[in-house]
Formats: structure tokens, sequence, C-alpha cells
């Protein structure tokens, strides 16, 4: 027993390892840019000035999403999905597995819930007793039946969902930004230290490598963030298009129950919770 409280207690400690990495090396960043860029190779003090005041404000809305990211907890589904404890124990008494699934299907009836398994039976998570909510789903990380669950990802120690894909998905634009914005101006002098026109040894290694990080980080998160804004686009999410449930949306359903995709606008605004009123609409 103290063993495997142990071994959790290292597995949650050592899930925050990819968190960490992040920390330090946007830490680096911000003292490389801010400390060897511009106080110390940068002699134009308006040039300064401007350099500095984008990167804060980039910098802080990176910071501010990232940290939602990982801090705003996932939303579980509410106490109507739980199974009371007449229907509990009369399910946990029952063996046979066709009765079972007519047990949950009576439950489900009184519920919003369309989507089903691949044999036609409603969705249950056994670990958390409750009957799944569409696009539901139980998260082996977090322990725990997430709402629209997207992904757990490991580099925010959290699952991404209905309470925190918006912040995921700024923070991925956030970060892109912030890449960007660093590979752009530190660029001119990434060539003047390769040529040797600069020659302060400790600020070139920083600016240098910070092109090189930079760049790479914006090449990735490139891809990751136009595969998640097609989902969106699309009113999908990444276990959606891997999920074995998929094929299943409108095979078992209605088609008035099936997933809806809206206007790619309308999908975006479901996310973003964002809208432009236009005059006269």
């Amino acid at each position: 027993m103290a063993l495997s409280r142990g071994l959790r207690c290292c597995q949650r400690a050592f899930a925050w390892l990819p968190v960490l990495i992040i920390a330090l090396v946007v830490l680096w960043s911000y003292y490389a840019y801010v400390c060897e860029l511009c106080l110390v190779t940068l002699s134009n003090p308006v040039e300064k000035v401007a350099y500095l005041t984008i990167f804060h404000i980039l910098f802080v809305l990176f910071v501010w999403t990232y940290w939602k990211s990982i801090f705003t907890l996932p939303v579980q589904p509410g106490k109507k999905y739980h199974m009371s404890y007449a229907d509990k124990e009369r399910y946990e008494n029952e063996e046979r597995p066709e009765v079972q699934r007519q047990i949950l299907a009576e439950i489900a009836r009184k519920l919003p819930v369309y989507t089903r398994t691949g044999n036609g039976g409603i969705r249950f998570c056994d670990r958390c007793q409750l009957i799944k909510p569409d696009r539901c789903h139980h998260c082996t990380v977090c322990a725990i039946c997430v709402l629209k669950m997207d992904h757990h990802c490991p580099w925010v120690n959290n699952c991404i969902g209905f309470s925190n894909y918006k912040f995921f998905l700024l923070f991925l634009a956030y970060s892109l930004l912030y890449c960007l914005y660093i590979a752009a101006t530190v660029f001119k002098y990434f060539i003047k230290y390769w040529t040797g026109e600069l020659t302060n040894g400790r600020s070139k290694f920083h600016v240098l490598f910070l092109l090189f990080v930079a760049v790479m980080f914006f090449v990735s998160l490139m891809f990751l963030f136009g595969y998640h804004c097609w989902l969106v686009s699309r009113n999908r999410s990444t276990l959606d298009k891997c999920s074995i449930f998929k094929a299943f949306w409108v095979k078992f359903y209605n088609k008035t129950h099936t997933i809806k995709s809206l206007s790619k606008y309308s999908n975006f605004c479901r996310v973003t919770n964002f809208k432009i009123h236009f005059v006269g609409h």
C-alpha cells in the first residue's frame, strides 16, 4: 500500500517534468532577449524601447494562456449522469451483459445522450460509475471523465477539454507570435554575429541559440496550431478524429443527433466565445 502510494506520488511529480522544461526554456528566452539582446547588443534607445514593449506584451499573453491551460480544472459530468444507488446495485448484481445494456438504456432515456459504443450500447464508465455524455471520455492519467475531452497534454500536465480548450488554442496562437517575433527581431543581429560585425562572445551564444530555438518551436507549433484550427472549423476534437467511436456517430443515430458543424466562423465562436456584431445584422 505504501509502495503503491509512493509510486503514484513519483508519477505525479514526474508528470510535471515537461512543464518544468517549458518553463526553463521560456525563462532562458526571456533572459536572452531582454538582457543579452536588448540591453547589451542593441545601441539605439528607441529600438530598445520598441523591442522591449512589444516583447513584454506578447510574453504576458503567452504566460497567461499557458498558466490558464495548466491550472483550469477539467469539467466532469454533472450528478444527473451518475447512477443512483438503486440503479448501481441493480446493474452490479446483474450478470447478463444484455440485461446490463437494457438497464443502462433505461437510465439513459432521461438523459440527452445520443452516442453509442461499437455494439450499439450506452457508453458507461465503470471507473467513474456514470453514463458518459456525448464527446465525454475517461482520462486514465487524470482518472476522471472529462467533458468534450480533446486530449491529455503532457506539456501542460492537464486534460484539454470543454473548460480550457479556448486557453489551449490561445496558448498555441500566442506561442506562435512569441516565437515569430523573437525570430524576426533577432535575425538581423544573428547575421551581424555570424559575420563577425559584432564580437561580444557571451551575447553571441545567446543570440545565435535564441534564433535556432525560436525557429524550431515556431515550425512545430505552426503544424499543431493549424491542425487544431482545422478541427475547430469542423467542430471536431482530436478524439473525434482518432476514437473508435467516431464511426458510430451516424451509424446508430438519427442525423439530427450527430455532431453538427455550423459555419467555420460559428464553430470558432463556440470555442473562443468571440463574436463580432456586424452593423445591420
